[in-house]
This record gives C-alpha cells, sequence and structure tokens, in this order.
C-alpha cells in the first residue's frame, strides 16, 4: 500500500525531511557548497551521446544524514533529483525527469525486478488518455536504443505486486529535470545504467 511521505522544504537550506520518523528532526541535504569531490567513485560523464547535461543534473556525490539505508534512493520530485545512498553519510545525486501534471507518484515501494534495455508496452491507461500516439504500440515494442524505456528500468512493486512504476533511461535526454513523463522516473541513460549497477536487488525506493 502507498505511504506518502511529507515533504519538507527549507526555504534557505534546500532540504527535505527523512523518510524514517526517528530521522525526521535530521533534514537530508539536497544542495551542496562547495561542490563535494571523491576519489573513490566513478561517476557517468557530463554528456549523454552529443547532449551537453546541465550542470544542475549532472551526477554528483552529496552528503547526506546520518542513519539513511545505504543500497536505497530518495527521489525529490520538486527538486528533479534521485539520490542513492552510499555508506559514511554520502550519496550519489542524480537528475530526473518525473511525471506530467496529475501523473505524479508518491510513496515507497521495493526494487524487485531489473532489466537491461528493457522492452515496453503502453498502459492501458496511457492509450485511453492518448491513442493517437500509443495504440500503435498496444502488442509491445521490443528494447533497444529507440525504445522510450532507454537503457536500463528499475521496477518498483508493492506487496509483491507490479506497480507499473519504474525508474528507466530515456532517447529525450532534453526531458530531464521536468514534469513530463506518464508517472515514470526517466534518468539519462549513462546515469540509469550506473544506478542500475548499484541498487541490489530488493533496496528501498522512496518518493517523494
Amino acid at each position: 500500500m502507498t505511504t506518502r511521505r511529507k515533504l519538507i522544504l527549507g526555504a534557505a537550506a534546500g532540504m527535505i525531511a527523512a523518510p524514517a520518523l526517528a530521522l525526521a528532526q535530521t533534514p537530508l541535504r539536497m544542495t551542496v557548497t562547495p561542490e563535494v569531490t571523491s576519489d573513490d567513485l566513478t561517476l557517468p560523464p557530463n554528456v549523454e551521446g552529443n547532449y551537453q547535461i546541465p550542470e544542475r543534473y549532472q551526477a554528483r556525490i552529496v552528503p547526506v544524514q546520518a542513519g539513511l539505508q545505504p543500497g536505497s534512493f530518495h527521489i525529490v520530485s520538486a527538486a528533479y533529483h534521485l539520490y542513492f545512498i552510499l555508506p559514511e553519510n554520502r550519496a550519489i545525486r542524480y537528475g530526473v525527469a518525473i511525471g506530467s501534471e496529475g501523473l505524479g507518484w508518491h510513496g515507497s515501494a521495493r526494487i524487485q525486478r531489473k532489466v537491461e534495455w528493457p522492452s515496453w508496452r503502453p498502459t492501458d491507461e496511457m492509450i485511453e488518455r492518448n491513442p493517437a500516439a500509443y495504440e500503435r504500440y498496444r502488442d509491445g515494442m521490443p528494447g533497444g536504443p529507440t525504445n522510450p524505456l532507454g537503457a536500463r528500468a528499475l521496477y518498483f512493486y508493492q506487496d509483491g505486486r507490479d506497480t507499473a512504476i519504474r525508474v528507466h533511461g530515456t532517447v529525450q535526454p532534453a526531458s530531464i529535470g521536468s514534469s513530463s513523463s506518464n508517472g515514470c522516473f526517466r534518468m539519462y541513460n549513462s546515469h540509469v545504467i550506473d544506478l542500475y549497477n548499484r541498487v541490489p536487488l530488493g533496496s528501498m525506493a522512496y518518493v517523494y
């Protein structure tokens, strides 16, 4: 069952509340000044093919509050950022695109499936909303460089059931940092490959 978690944005500091009640008084930091660097991790490049990734959405190591579970990740929809939690109170921050108006998803889920170059089929709701765009794909589309899910997909499950929500790659890198998806969370292909390689099956995902 989806659980909603209160998002608290600090006007000056740009912070959110922690997902656990025990951590509610210690915010997760969203901004870093000066920028944090690390010699022990290799991050994705700052270009996606011929597309220059805006600085705000380049992969970065950032400090986070103590107590967050390494291997989990947190999506802050209002900031278009995803935080993969590392040991020692750090995280990798990536850019994401989120659901368009009325299609945003919030809650917690477990990653119970991961797929390389996933196939794609629009949901019945997507076909109903926009048959001109999606009816042709009713029988699905095989994975590959032109597939809307991009290079990798991580699948959200609740109580053992697929929610139809994914974190996945994209063929539209300029959409990162916008509210433009049908409810899932898009990443640059290089970023989602990096995340895919780090997230163990069974990890928790939290969306605010």
